[in-house]
């Protein structure tokens, strides 16, 4: 499919005023960072109430934990990606939008209020699960409708910079967890932590999420009513019509997902179980460089809108694939916390060619009768196979005794992303918000 589709509803004319837009932007963007919040506040929460519902010596619970939790956040998103982007694509962006928040809201009241081990016995875990299920399912689908909604209500030449602040919200949301918790930690002693305190930033995502909702019904469609009527909208086979564009994706996200999360969750572990810095000072590290990470997004996604998204893409791909071997490698014998914070911000500034388009370069790939489908669903299945098992696949080469050549492999799946940046064709002109939309076309 070549010809030019109608990117978004023309109600959101670049003649519209200013201040619409942004409002638009801030909803997308809250919800974002609330969806992002409640996802995190999970791990950072769990070391205070995982005895509440895996107690020891009960080894179904024990399995359940180990097998089912822990994964399924991620292993939920293909399924959240299709839903949602459907949704999206047939029904429009704003409503996908809502019902994904209001999903992760129940998710977190459902966690806060759970009973106990000790009060519904196997139950509680299960419900646990349940609840992680529900959250999985929302965050697949809040990615693709948000990196959509927010490449069409931007104007032409700004895009890069609107869209940098999809992944600015999701780390915002991640200290924000990290802050509610230091918070609750400064004010509760751990017994009381363990009793009870652990549900209170649940209870925090939950009344966030519900302002969101309300901020979100007040949201512009982008959608246009032709694309959501189209026989191929939200479809599956309307999809596969887009292999290259597909591939594309499934490749961008290959190595930009298994990057980003190596120097940013997994970080942490190599700091302290490899270079065996103190966890305190870790904490302090990550925390900074993720900060100063976030103020990034805007000023490298205005970067890619003076350069163009596939110099973006070939800098990230290009300069990744080279440095983080050395990167790694000296990272697990870093003795200074200067200089690791200093190593950790390199890896970061290298990611931000990719993180504040990582959301347009996938829109511009699809027309808007398959696009939330097209950015979330192939991206939900390679961040669940390549960032969901970043920190598995590298445990599993520190215990083999090789945890050196966890950094050649990542080193190979982000090739993959710089061969897909080499192929793909220049957006500006080749793109479908702004130019023929001839992706699928032969160079």
């Amino acid at each position: 499919m070549s010809s030019t589709a109608i990117p978004y509803d023309t109600t959101l004319s670049p003649t519209k005023p200013t201040g619409g837009r942004v409002r638009a932007v801030a909803g997308a963007c809250a919800g974002n960072l609330v969806e992002w919040y409640d996802f995190f506040v999970y791990a950072y929460t769990a070391i205070y109430f995982s005895s509440s519902f895996f107690p020891a010596g009960d080894p179904a619970s024990q399995l359940l934990a180990s097998a089912g939790v822990l994964a399924v956040g991620y292993f939920m998103r293909p399924l959240g990606g299709w839903l949602f982007g459907w949704i999206a694509d047939t029904r429009g962006r704003k409503v996908s939008m809502i019902l994904s928040v209001f999903m992760m809201c129940a998710g977190s009241l459902m966690i806060a209020a759970l009973p106990t081990y000790e009060t519904i016995g196997f139950a509680a875990p299960v419900l646990l699960l349940v609840a992680r299920l529900v959250q999985g399912l929302s965050i697949g689908g809040e990615y693709g409708a948000g990196a959509t909604y927010l490449s069409e209500i931007a104007t032409k030449g700004r895009r890069g910079f609107f869209s940098s602040f999809q992944y600015a919200t999701l780390i915002a949301g991640q200290l924000v967890a990290l802050m509610v918790l230091l918070v609750l930690q400064s004010l509760l002693p751990v017994a009381e932590l363990k009793a009870w305190g652990w549900r209170v930033p649940f209870l925090i995502g939950a009344l966030l999420a519900i302002v969101v909702v309300v901020l979100r019904r007040t949201m512009q469609e982008t959608a246009s009513e032709e694309a959501m009527h189209r026989k191929e909208a939200g479809s599956l086979a309307g999809l596969w019509q887009h292999k290259r564009a597909v591939a594309l994706v499934v490749a961008f996200t290959m190595g930009g997902s298994l990057y980003f999360y190596v120097f940013t969750s997994y970080m942490q572990k190599l700091l302290i179980n490899t270079a065996r810095l103190d966890a305190t000072t870790t904490s302090v590290i990550m925390t900074a460089a993720l900060a100063l990470f976030m103020l990034l997004q805007p000023l490298f996604g205005m970067l890619a809108d003076r350069v163009g998204i596939k110099t973006n893409m070939l800098l990230f791909t290009g300069l990744a694939t080279l440095a983080v071997v050395p990167l790694l490698s000296t990272l697990a014998t870093v003795s200074n916390p200067v200089v690791a914070f200093a190593l950790v911000m390199t890896a970061l500034v290298i990611a931000a060619f990719y993180t504040p388009i990582a959301g347009i370069v996938k829109a511009d790939l699809f027309p808007p009768e398959v696009r939330c489908l097209g950015v979330g669903f192939p991206y939900a299945v390679a961040n669940a196979l390549f960032g969901g098992t970043a920190e598995f696949i590298a445990l599993s080469f520190k215990q083999a005794g090789s945890e050196s050549h966890f950094s050649y492999y990542v080193a190979a799946v982000v090739s993959v992303s710089f061969l897909g940046a080499v192929l793909m064709p220049d957006l500006r002109t080749r793109g479908y918000l702004d130019g023929t939309g001839a992706i699928e076309r032969a160079r």
